[in-house]
């Protein structure tokens, strides 16, 4: 599938701009990045997801996960960027255009000590083989660069059609280990987000957004169950919100996690 849509072509100008040539990857080394990324990052999953590394230089895939065909019907060798481009829903590619501007110019001002605690982070809707449409969260971080250039991210992206089924894309910079997080950008001035809950309550809310119970996030994080249920009180209080589920679909849509 090839296309000479002018959104495809733009973005590939944008991804140009941090990089100034290509190289040539070793795949085990960055298939061991891929793995310890995903163990030691904060992604999440809130449903069916695959991943893929995208080259900034060549505007290609260079990784992708072969489950990608049971959850959007294509075989992995078939998808790229640009195919994706052409499944992505027309509306949503202005969104999608405005949203890679922005992690450009992102990275590009970013110090380069404080790359790998920033993770990038939108929704758009992606077509499926079957005719219907899928919304994605897209995650991404930074796994191959250095301090003039950016050559490779990796990036997740999960099915949370069952989440938030509908609604305007929404963008966000997610700061990891204390640094800032940049929620539900609109404008291309980042604002420092206020953040509304603490480091454990957003490890809290984490758990609760991938449909684990009290007790297992207790468990993961070596704390009393009775301890996770007061911090979903406060969650729920400070989200304004009265079910879980108004709070799953609140904290999509605000980019809380």
């Amino acid at each position: 599938m090839k296309t000479n849509d002018h959104f495809f072509i733009t973005a590939k100008k944008f991804w140009k701009t941090v990089t100034k040539k290509e190289t040539n990857p070793d795949i085990d080394k960055l298939q061991n990045q891929i793995d310890l990324y995903k163990r030691l990052l904060n992604i999440f999953h809130a449903g069916d997801c695959y991943y893929y590394v995208f080259s900034m230089y060549t505007a290609e895939l260079e990784v992708v996960s072969e489950n990608i065909k049971a959850i959007l019907g294509y075989e992995s060798q078939d998808f790229s960027v640009e195919f994706m481009m052409n499944i992505m829903h027309p509306d949503d590619k202005a969104y999608f255009l405005n949203f890679e501007y922005k992690v450009v110019e992102f990275f590009k001002s970013l110090p380069y000590e404080k790359v790998p605690f920033y993770k990038v982070q939108y929704d758009l809707r992606l077509k499926k083989k079957d005719g219907s449409y899928m919304r994605i969260l897209h995650q991404a971080v930074q796994v191959d660069y250095d301090e003039n250039n950016y050559y490779r991210t990796l990036s997740l992206d999960t099915d949370i059609t069952h989440i938030k089924p509908d609604g305007l894309p929404c963008f966000s910079l997610i700061g990891l280990d204390g640094e800032p997080s940049y929620y539900n950008i609109q404008e291309k001035i980042f604002t420092k987000s206020f953040d509304l809950f603490t480091k454990r309550e957003r490890e809290v809310l984490k758990g609760i957004v991938e449909g684990k119970t009290s007790q297992q996030i207790a468990d993961e994080l070596l704390i009393s169950c009775y301890t996770i249920n007061a911090h979903r009180r406060n969650i729920m209080e400070k989200a304004e919100v009265k079910t879980p589920l108004e709070l799953v679909r609140k904290t999509l849509k605000e980019g809380w996690i």
